[in-house]
């Protein structure tokens, strides 16, 4: 029995008869199976007999490997004798207690903090402002630089990476005290209004120069026209925007005005309500015809006009409600309308730009805002009451040229480049970057002292060029000659 089980170990520890079987049996087999077939099983039965080879035969659990954990429960003399003599831990000792176990976590070394096993070396420079600190240990040598002078402490905690707040949207709290419900703005919009601010109206900005700052619907009326005019142009105007660019919508305001003709033979020519009234609709619809949905848009201004006409005294209505009943006008159309015709600003005018940037930046949450007018809801809860009418035009201008419905350009927007957008494209913001360190031009500082001028030339960002320039006497020959003829004639006349 003893020689079998210790025959058996051998077998089980050397891996070479294993294998050697399996080949032998697969090679008697190969015969009924096809090739590839044989050659998977071979490696197969291989690679198990290895594996099992290589694995040690299990221990046998005998009597005295288990008596050092043995309970010892008694309390008599006999058995504190024994424990005595053969110091058997019980098993709860042998566990290590994990609360006592030191903390494997990496200490961050501090300049403060240096071991005693290292040599710290101090010496100053010749001009007595740089210190340099030299560490010396077994590991490696460091040497360091510091400067005690305050701009070079400062340009070192500007360049200091801040963690980056996080962003919020806009979101409603209750007021412990009262109870009352308010809206909380998002984190960043005020940084974000002023960056777009700056990109509108700073000249030379990336947004500016929009078509809405010269085509825009307030600035289509004429300025000779009658105030009561002017602000019907306004109406029209914003009533033929809808699906609609400035640049077409200009053109068609421009044909109206000089196009449409007169309601009687001693009245004027141009777009006043008598005259859009009195216009057959075939020739309506073919002055707008550049427009989008001119066909709607022609039965709504002669629709419109009538309701003018008949209920407001040939004005247009100057309340909101009034201005929503009439067909074709929605609720932004009225708030633009009541700002630019008669001054007053009761809400903010939201288009497709204004709910598609302000959803792009995380205002409205995560789930966004669901259409323009859940976007007015929403951003005149927080929004200050003095941008509701500028909101408009900024974010418009923006839609216009840089943030496009289609193809952003956020390489050259400073809200991705300071990242405070959060939809801004990374491959574009990165290239917009790049772009900004290359572009930024080479600047001379002249300062002059003893020795002479001093010329820097900062190219790019890091690279600093210096270079010192004697100062050169010009005049240095002709001074020279000038003593020399003076000499000579003193010499003449003393002769």
């Amino acid at each position: 029995m003893h020689q079998k089980r210790h025959q058996n170990t051998e077998t089980h520890n050397d891996t070479a008869p294993r294998v050697t079987r399996c080949v032998y049996f697969m090679n008697k087999i190969s015969r009924y199976l096809p090739r590839p077939t044989t050659n998977i099983l071979i490696n197969t039965m291989t690679r198990r007999a290895r594996q099992a080879a290589s694995l040690s035969p299990p221990r046998r659990i005998t009597r005295s490997s288990l008596a050092r954990f043995a309970y010892n429960s008694g309390n008599t003399a006999a058995s504190k004798k024994k424990d005595d003599e053969t110091n058997s831990p019980d098993i709860e000792d042998i566990i290590p207690d994990q609360t006592l176990s030191t903390s494997r976590k990496r200490k961050r070394a501090g300049a403060a903090s240096i071991p005693a096993s290292r040599k710290v070396k101090g010496e100053l420079d010749d001009d007595g402002v740089n210190l340099k600190l030299e560490v010396k240990s077994e590991e490696a040598v460091t040497t360091t630089s510091t400067s005690t002078s305050t701009s070079r402490t400062k340009n070192a905690t500007t360049t200091t990476t801040k963690r980056q707040q996080q962003r919020k949207p806009a979101r409603k709290t209750m007021n412990p005290s009262t109870g009352e419900l308010t809206v909380t703005p998002p984190t960043d919009w005020e940084e974000t209004y002023n960056v777009v601010k700056e990109m509108r109206f700073s000249p030379g900005g990336a947004a500016s120069n929009a078509p809405v700052d010269t085509m825009g619907c307030e600035r289509l009326a004429l300025s000779d026209a009658s105030p009561r005019d002017q602000r019907f142009q306004t109406l029209v105007a914003l009533m033929l925007s809808s699906q609609t660019k400035d640049t077409v919508n200009a053109v068609t305001m421009r044909r109206l005005q000089t196009e449409l003709p007169a309601h009687s033979p001693d009245a004027s020519p141009g777009l006043n309500l008598e005259n859009i009234l009195a216009c057959p609709a075939p020739l309506l619809n073919e002055l707008i015809y550049a427009v989008g949905f001119h066909n709607n848009k022609t039965k709504y201004l002669q629709q419109a006009a009538a309701i003018c006409r008949d209920k407001h005294g040939s004005d247009i209505p100057d309340t909101i409600e009034g201005l929503v009943a009439l067909p074709g006008v929605g609720p932004k159309m009225a708030h633009l309308c009541l700002s630019a015709a008669w001054d007053r600003t009761e809400g903010i005018g939201v288009d497709v730009h204004v709910h598609r940037i302000t959803n792009l930046w995380g205002w409205h949450g995560k789930n966004g805002s669901k259409n323009p007018e859940d976007t007015r809801v929403k951003l005149e809860g927080w929004l200050p009451r003095d941008k509701w009418r500028e909101i408009n035009t900024l974010l418009v201008g923006l839609g216009q040229t840089v943030c496009l419905p289609v193809g952003r350009r956020c390489g050259d927007c400073d809200l991705g480049l300071k990242g405070l957008c959060r939809a801004a494209e990374k491959k574009k913001v990165l290239e917009g970057r790049k772009r900004v360190r290359e572009s930024v031009g080479v600047v001379k500082v002249n300062v002059d002292d003893e020795d002479g001028v001093w010329v820097g030339e900062v190219k790019g960002e890091d690279e600093i060029v210096e270079e010192r320039e004697k100062e050169v006497v010009v005049n240095e020959k002709v001074e020279n000659r000038e003593n020399d003829i003076d000499r000579v004639k003193k010499e003449d006349l003393d002769t």
